[in-house]
């Protein structure tokens, strides 16, 4: 696949996906569009091509990606909807439904997809919807691309507010874990980088067993206890936090403010 590919909005996700497709050894040209300079300075250095012009890089382009703020895709959108007339475009952008990008772009074929910066590492869950006009030959090149960047899969977009507060926001939560089992390495004695290595790799570990083996997390968890281990003492522990619930309740409201945005900026 060698498609010539335009990604509108280089911020974190954005630049997470040129970096992403760039490691994966994509080998199709990638341009960079942004309308901060100084921020395509970092994707020249890697051999990207970068413009401040949206219309002319989208026109050059086979597939569009655009990832900017929620409150920014209108104006974009319009701004190249010529350019992007029966092309493919990868909407990343949160909160906007792939009906108000109908609305805005009619003449383009839409996808809306939802990684998470695990793409940096080629690690990421990405959910995608795609309008009734999308084809089959699309989908494959939307899955080639976004399998480089970790796993994926087609979704009704009704699950996609609640995909965003699990996996979008998941690597914020996961970081608190994290940060907390490296703070408790410390507590215990252990030097700052093994516990911090120690607590990332095990997070990593306990996700890959869950992918690898199909196992429910339960079971990941039996296979670590003994009766009268030192696991089933840390469990009991943590159960005694209520970290369940509070973090179904973080969740919940993350999904609750997916919709509060949507309803805020009249994307509907």
């Amino acid at each position: 696949m060698n498609e010539k590919i335009t990604i509108i909005g280089t911020g974190m996700m954005g630049g997470a996906v040129i970096k992403s497709l760039l490691k994966g050894g994509y080998e199709g040209k990638i341009t960079a569009v942004d309308i901060d300079p100084e921020r395509l300075k970092e994707f020249e250095n890697l051999g990207v091509k970068t413009s401040t012009d949206s219309k002319k890089a989208a026109g050059d382009a086979d597939i569009v990606f655009i990832i900017v703020k929620p409150g920014d895709v209108e104006k974009v959108l319009k701004e190249i909807s010529k350019e992007i007339k029966d092309k493919l475009l990868i909407s990343v952008a949160a909160t906007v439904p792939l009906k108000f990008l109908k609305k805005t772009a009619p003449d383009a074929r839409i996808v809306r997809i939802m990684p998470n910066l695990g793409a940096l590492v080629q690690a990421a869950y990405t959910a995608y919807c795609c309008e009734s006009n999308v084809t089959q030959q699309d989908k494959d090149k939307v899955r080639t691309l976004l399998n480089i960047m970790g796993i994926c899969d087609e979704m009704d977009e009704k699950y996609i507010d609640a995909i965003t507060a699990v996996s979008g926001s998941g690597p914020g939560y996961l970081s608190i874990i994290i940060e907390a089992m490296t703070y408790a390495g410390l507590k215990v004695g252990l030097p700052r980088d093994i516990a911090l290595t120690c607590a990332a790799q095990t997070v990593m570990g306990a996700g890959k067993l869950v992918i690898d083996l199909h196992a429910d997390p339960s079971k990941i968890k039996d296979m670590t206890t003994t009766p009268g281990g030192t696991t089933i003492e840390a469990i009991y522990q943590i159960e005694q936090s209520q970290i369940r619930p509070a973090m179904i309740r973080a969740i919940e409201e993350a999904t609750k403010k997916n919709q509060a945005i949507r309803e805020k900026l009249n994307l509907n």
